[in-house]
């Protein structure tokens, strides 16, 4: 089996940790001592070799991505010219894997995710493998805790599909968008749904097809590059017909009308760190009921705080419920409730005088 991780996106929400000259995923948000995308190849350790683990990638982190991931060879990370989201991305991904083996199954990996429990992880990858290798493009099911409005679901059938091993498959009945609160508790009072966080297995010329079927304009665009690679022309026509590609994510573009679709329900402490507020979920908390990341912190009647301190003392007294993230060069302090609007700071950045500091 393969390993694609797609590493690049920005990561906004987790300003100013998260910049655009080193985004979220080569960053160690967590304090572990690891940046994301380390951690996402790490728990691949022993399922699959580094030499069958890929990366794509912006043409400005390539860098990055070597420094971080000295065991993947240099050729392993795979250059997009410029951001058009997933589904171009994945199809270049495929166009590579193509020439080493297009029977051979490929897991799509973000390389922002948090995945506590390893074991439990690769126990599911090899499931979805499984029914891969029958012909079934293969979605992780996150299992839901709550009923979350941020996340797209996945319905699956009543009866498990017959495939080998411990773990249930069954089919895909549909994707749902994000759902209003309402609707998200009947999705929980109901059952056979779980959130899609864009993990999938799928063998490489399967995917190829449904970009064939569903994407006829990209897999032209496509079929161009992949004449073109390990030819002195491969960057040339790279660069002119990538702009050329539909800018559009591989779920809209591809999972939600693929036909055979089948779906692992998952229990791995996943989550996948969209914005600061979601820590509280991977942390632990301290004797005083707050959430140091990393740093000195010192709080004085202070509960249910994150904080990230860098070089210098965090100092808290007498607030509850805030997010505090130090960088060497921007302080975020902001209430857990309204974390989201770090969006908007990125913005009035982007449009201020500041641009030194996205």
């Amino acid at each position: 089996m393969y390993a694609t991780v797609l590493a690049g996106g920005v990561g906004t929400r987790l300003w100013p940790r998260s910049r655009q000259s080193a985004p979220k995923q080569f960053s160690d948000i967590t304090g572990s001592g690891r940046t994301m995308i380390q951690a996402t190849v790490d728990r691949l350790e022993g399922l699959i070799a580094p030499n069958d683990t890929f990366v794509i990638t912006g043409s400005r982190y390539v860098s990055l991505c070597a420094a971080q991931l000295d065991r993947l060879p240099a050729a392993n990370i795979l250059v997009e010219p410029s951001g058009r989201n997933t589904a171009p991305a994945i199809a270049l991904a495929c166009a590579h894997l193509q020439r080493r083996d297009p029977a051979e199954v490929v897991a799509i990996l973000p390389a922002d995710h948090i995945i506590q429990d390893r074991a439990a992880f690769q126990k599911v990858l090899r499931q979805a493998e499984r029914s891969a290798q029958m012909g079934y493009l293969t979605v992780l099911g996150i299992e839901p805790e709550r009923p979350h409005t941020g996340y797209g679901y996945i319905k699956r059938a009543h009866k498990p599909l017959p495939v080998a091993g411990d773990l249930p498959t069954f089919v895909v009945e549909r994707f749902l968008e994000k759902p209003d609160q309402a609707t998200a508790e009947r999705f929980i009072t109901d059952g056979g749904y779980y959130w899609n966080g864009g993990i999938f297995v799928s063998r490489v010329d399967r995917l190829l097809a449904e970009y064939e079927r569903q994407m006829p304009t990209l897999f032209a665009c496509l079929t161009r590059i992949a004449a073109a690679l390990g030819s002195p022309a491969q960057d040339t026509v790279l660069a002119e017909v990538w702009p050329t590609m539909p800018d559009i994510s591989i779920d809209y573009g591809l999972m939600e009308s693929a036909d055979t679709v089948a779906v692992v329900p998952m229990q791995a402490g996943w989550n996948d760190l969209g914005s600061w507020d979601a820590l509280e979920a991977v942390m632990v908390k301290d004797e005083a009921g707050n959430y140091p990341v990393e740093g000195d912190i010192l709080t004085i009647n202070s509960q249910g705080n994150i904080v990230a301190a860098s070089e210098r003392l965090v100092a808290l007294i007498d607030v509850d419920d805030l997010i505090v993230i130090d960088s060497e060069d921007a302080l975020l302090i902001g209430k857990k409730e309204s974390i989201q609007q770090v969006k908007q700071i990125v913005t009035q950045l982007q449009a201020g005088q500041h641009s030194d500091l996205l």
